[in-house]
């Protein structure tokens, strides 16, 4: 090759550098006005449905409820002073920190459990199918498992349940004594007699109000006789069906209440009790009744046991977040596995081999290579938590929407419910803005090192 052909071949190669380093970073063959032609319809869409309204909201937020007067930073003070947005700041906060949590850690273990069963593809498919529910129809579905009737709610059926399992119920709630009879309340729904008590002559204690479904299989009250060295009496239902009979006296088949507890009470002490039987009939050693009083305790009477009031002001907050956690565990559950089945097995078999527990494997390797999806699935759960508001509207009743309150709530109903006030809710608004940024600034940085691997 001769001189001249070598410099032609040097000087094309230099033009194709140059060329190159100038095409970089560019499709080649495309031109900047075709990339914008096509670009433009997004942006423009974008600059209508999100630049616009950002920037009109910061913009309302100067401004007072009528849109005329100009406030500066006073719908912002205002906001931090209403008890009630502080109240949903608060509520919020407690969503950010519980809510993502939990949903990460469950969709953590039933990833990594359902690897181990047989039916892991099932299992995963029932955790995730509350995703395809929408935030309206799992707010209805949670409405009626908090109600606090037994009978309707499921919560509360199950919670009865377990109480019933562990608690004898009352033989006899809402039973009191016949008015003017030997009985008188003696504080804490307890009954104790007008004056003490001596052996050798019964003491009847005649009760009303009593529930015809407690006296199922009832039998006839028995008259209780005297007994050497016991104090004895009856204790039975004072009413006769269809009417007749005598106040305070044993008529016909009126029923015994059997079950009932009777005390003797000396000086504010027990000294003896009884268990009335199936007659109604009971019987105390006079040696320590004997001068004493006797009284009915508040345990016979109480009211059955009717659960939990989920949505009260106490616990609507967490009770909607247990219902916000039933929905996202699969979510997170499905990520996570994703990410789980790109974790390499030989070092989860060679961690095994030199002698590392479950448990070991499990926090030391698992959790560690899964890093980056756990930060994916908490911070999309973060994001979304900070915009909550269809299912506190739906499931929190009246009486507990106040406690229940959060931001979106609240833009919602500054801007649209009964006390309008535009300038407060577009400063809502953009306070909300605000606390999403700090997030999505640390997915947008996760991203970016993602992509520089």
């Amino acid at each position: 090759m001769s001189a001249v052909q070598v410099s032609k071949v040097s000087d094309s190669r230099e033009r194709g550098r140059r060329g190159g380093g100038r095409r970089r970073g560019r499709v080649p063959g495309t031109r900047p006005w075709t990339a914008a032609a096509f670009l433009l319809p997004a942006l423009l869409l974008l600059g209508a449905l999100v630049v616009y309204p950002i920037v009109f909201s910061v913009y309302r937020s100067l401004f007072d409820a009528s849109g005329n007067g100009f406030v500066g930073l006073g719908n912002y003070g205002a906001m931090f002073s209403d008890e009630g947005i502080r109240t949903a700041l608060r509520n919020n906060i407690i969503w950010v920190v519980v809510a993502p949590t939990v949903s990460t850690v469950l969709g953590l273990i039933f990833a990594v459990l359902t690897e181990r069963i047989r039916w892991g593809t099932a299992f995963k498919l029932i955790v995730f199918m509350p995703m395809a529910i929408s935030m309206l129809a799992a707010g209805i579905i949670f409405r009626l498992v908090y109600d606090q009737d037994p009978e309707r709610g499921v919560a509360d059926a199950v919670w009865v349940g377990i109480h019933d399992t562990f608690s004898d119920p009352a033989p006899f709630p809402g039973a009191k004594p016949r008015p003017r009879a030997a009985l008188v309340p003696s504080g804490g729904g307890a009954f104790t007699t007008r004056s003490a008590v001596r052996a050798g002559s019964p003491v009847n204690l005649p009760l009303v109000a009593v529930r015809p479904d407690d006296l199922r299989g009832a039998r006839p009250a028995a008259a209780a006789g005297p007994r050497p060295g016991m104090v004895t009496g009856t204790v039975w239902l004072d009413f006769t069906r269809g009417g007749g009979g005598r106040p305070n006296a044993l008529d016909g088949n009126e029923k015994a209440l059997a079950g009932l507890t009777v005390e003797a009470v000396r000086g504010g002490r027990v000294v003896a009790s009884a268990t009335t039987a199936a007659d109604g009939t009971y019987a105390l050693p006079s040696g320590r009744a004997d001068g004493a009083r006797l009284r009915l305790p508040a345990a016979n009477f109480a009211e059955a046991y009717n659960g939990v009031d989920w949505l009260g002001p106490a616990l609507v907050t967490p009770a909607i977040i247990g219902s916000y956690v039933w929905m996202w565990a699969g979510f997170a559950m499905v990520l996570i596995a994703a990410g789980l089945a790109g974790v390499p097995r030989e070092l989860l078999e060679a961690a095994r081999v030199d002698g590392a527990g479950e448990w070991q494997v499990f926090r030391r390797i698992t959790v560690p290579l899964l890093a980056p999806v756990l930060v994916v699935v908490l911070v999309t759960l973060m994001i979304n938590v900070l915009k909550i508001f269809d299912l506190v509207y739906i499931i929190a009743p009246g009486s507990s929407i106040r406690s229940a309150n959060v931001l979106a709530l609240q833009l919602f109903q500054s801007s649209f419910g009964t006390d309008v006030d535009e300038g407060l809710g577009s400063a809502i608004a953009v306070f909300l803005l605000l606390l999403v940024l700090p997030v999505m600034y640390v997915n947008l940085r996760r991203i970016r090192k993602e992509r520089r691997r």
